[in-house]
């Protein structure tokens, strides 16, 4: 959606600051020039997939940014956002003959893993995106564990609202490691049930699962979650960039196991669909020396690295890119109104861009060279109008 013009000086500031990150914050912590192949296996960075060069029945390969650039220049790309731990395939034996311009000499990379992501399919539904297809325009949200993305009428629960979380972990992923969801009932967004130990106090507990489920249907306001929030902690409190969450640590301030402390109280959720966990959440998991080799054993120990988000690495992309990004030196050589014209502009080819996409697919018209001649030319002839009031 393209953004309105700036009336005050506190517009220029929103549009400086949120509209060029938005457009930068994925590719600016990879590097635009060099293959990141002689790095290792990056912590992480954005990573792409050719179609041309290594179609859906092929082995599956991934490129970084610099290869997706100068290698595949007018390939068919699957963007894939960013991946962990990721080696540059570019050019290696799964692309056959072709070679890769940047670092011609590649061996595999064993440690990679790959999904259905690398032949452009998503979700359980194993669709593309975004899906011709499907008339219904559903928001795809990414496991941070398996790193695939799915639609949120596919996660098997209520999507919690954007401000309230960071991340979410599938129900495929939450059951490979079964001891999160002894963190989920404390943690997480959705609410906790108390499961008691006797078959006597089980049936209940089946009768307050019901009522609550009941209640979780009938509208509330975020105060009434804020005191639902609050009600269900334990004393001691933490707070995480606004959310509440319940403190891990015994009242005596022991650096006991906080897993099996957790455990002992009783407390379990159903142990069904994604889970959404706010901002901060793992900075309250245990790093005993036992969970720490539980988390190598069900290979979720990039949980206990806090750089390891994808608001890290953005966050780090945009402090201290490798090299300046282009666009970012290109700007930061201009006056204020020029860089004001320049994010204006992107943001209109934006919105004309997935407008004309939207309506050829809805009409069924065959993109074609005349047609993307037609648009730029239309966009240019608004630029005449908007900055040449007496142009005719």
């Amino acid at each position: 959606m393209a953004a309105n013009r700036p009336n005050s000086e506190a517009d220029e500031v929103l549009v400086t600051d949120e509209e060029l990150e938005q457009a930068l914050c994925v590719l600016a912590g990879s590097d635009a020039e060099n293959c990141s192949y002689s790095r290792g296996y990056v912590k992480r960075q954005a990573v792409f997939a050719c179609n041309t060069c290594t179609p859906s029945a092929a082995e599956p390969a991934g490129v970084c940014l610099a290869c997706a650039n100068k290698c595949h220049d007018g390939h068919e790309i699957f963007e894939l956002y960013t991946k962990r731990n990721f080696r540059c395939d570019c050019g290696n034996a799964k692309f056959g003959g072709f070679q890769c311009q940047l670092v011609p000499a590649k061996d595999e990379n064993v440690k990679n893993r790959y999904n259905h992501n690398f032949g452009g399919r998503y979700c359980i539904c194993d669709r593309p995106y975004p899906d011709t297809d499907e008339q219904d325009d559903d928001e795809m949200i990414q496991c941070i564990v398996c790193e695939d993305w799915f639609h949120s009428r596919h996660l098997g629960c209520a999507v919690a609202e954007p401000e309230e979380l960071q991340e979410m972990i599938c129900e495929a992923c939450m059951n490979k490691a079964p001891f999160l969801w002894t963190y989920a009932v404390h943690l997480a967004v959705l609410p906790v049930i108390n499961v008691s130990h006797s078959e006597e106090d089980a049936e209940v507990n089946v009768e307050e699962t019901e009522e609550h489920q009941s209640r979780e249907e009938e509208p509330t306001t975020s105060d009434d979650h804020t005191k639902e929030v609050e009600n269900r902690c334990s004393p001691g409190k933490r707070t995480h960039g606004g959310m509440t969450s319940c403190s891990l640590r015994g009242t005596n301030g022991s650096a006991a196991c906080r897993l099996k402390e957790l455990q002992a109280q009783g407390l379990a959720r159903l142990r069904q669909g994604a889970v959404f966990w706010p901002y901060g959440w793992r900075s309250d998991l245990c790093n005993c020396t036992s969970c720490k080799k539980l988390y190598v054993a069900t290979e979720v120990q990039f949980l206990l690295d806090q750089s390891d988000t994808v608001l890290a690495y953005e966050k780090r992309g945009l402090e201290a890119p490798f090299g300046q990004h282009p666009l970012m030196a290109l700007i930061s050589s201009m006056d204020r109104v020029q860089q004001l014209e320049v994010i204006y502009g992107i943001n209109e080819l934006t919105a004309a861009i997935s407008e004309f996409f939207e309506q050829c697919v809805s009409e069924r018209k065959t993109v074609t060279v005349g047609a993307i001649h037609e648009l730029f030319e239309e966009l240019r002839e608004r630029k005449r109008r908007r900055t040449n009031p007496g142009y005719e």
